[in-house]
């Protein structure tokens, strides 16, 4: 019985010791996470998205460390924690999670881009592929063929998503069935703001999920984040 109460009080004062040094991280905007960064030339970069995602465009000198692997705590224990560490991914919800686990690991200045990616390419800051130094063409959708596709009598919802983000999977589901169950008054749109970089940041799409509701052509309701499939339909009736 000693020994089980001398092991509990032991978590314990681990555990306190632990929150009593760990850091919080800071969230910096596009513009100043990219001037700390140059603040800061011998810090380490850290790109939690998926390998896919990193080979498509990132911030210079990144490494990739994928935050959804199982060996992102193992890569982590690589790195120095004694130096700054700069953490993005696209929108800002993966590499908040990561910056926590860093943050409980012992690493003593953290930095973590609000907004991700996608704030950072709307800042017109600079990114690379593992061939260049400058910021790559984005291929996708031109604004001329998304303002085609409002070319109807219906109204056209549209629906800005990335595979990995989670509020997006959840909402695809009930996209599929207002297509199915409103055709003959509503359009359903999906795009992938990551093949479509360039239409997500002239349409200035920061956030996902992102719905656009048109009628003739001209926006009359929009969302950012997640919402339900009854607030959607709601909107879809008395517009």
């Amino acid at each position: 019985m000693k020994k089980i109460f001398y092991f509990i009080s032991l978590f314990v004062v681990l555990s306190f010791n632990a929150n009593l040094y760990a850091v919080n991280p800071v969230n910096l905007d596009a513009a100043s996470f990219a001037g700390k960064m140059k603040q800061l030339p011998n810090s380490q970069i850290i790109d939690v998205r998926t390998s896919g995602e990193f080979t498509q465009g990132h911030i210079k000198y990144a490494k990739n460390m994928d935050i959804s692997s199982n060996n992102f705590q193992q890569n982590a224990i690589k790195l120095d924690k004694n130096k700054a560490v700069f953490v993005y991914c696209l929108s800002g919800s993966r590499s908040t999670y990561a910056t926590n686990v860093l943050s409980s690991m012992g690493f003593k200045e953290i930095y973590n881009l609000a907004g991700g990616m996608m704030r950072w390419r709307a800042a017109n800051l600079p990114e690379t592929t593992d061939n260049a130094t400058t910021a790559p063409a984005s291929p996708g959708m031109t604004m001329a063929q998304y303002r085609s596709l409002l070319n109807s009598n219906k109204l056209v919802l549209v629906d800005f998503y990335a595979d990995w983000c989670v509020p997006c999977q959840k909402m695809k589901p009930y996209m599929e069935d207002i297509s199915k169950e409103m055709k003959d008054k509503v359009v359903v749109i999906r795009i992938d703001v990551e093949a479509n970089k360039a239409l997500a940041k002239e349409l200035k799409v920061d956030a996902l999920p992102v719905l656009y509701i048109y009628k003739g052509k001209k926006l009359a309701w929009s969302n950012k984040g997640y919402v339900s499939k009854e607030t959607v339909v709601k909107k879809l009736k008395t517009i």
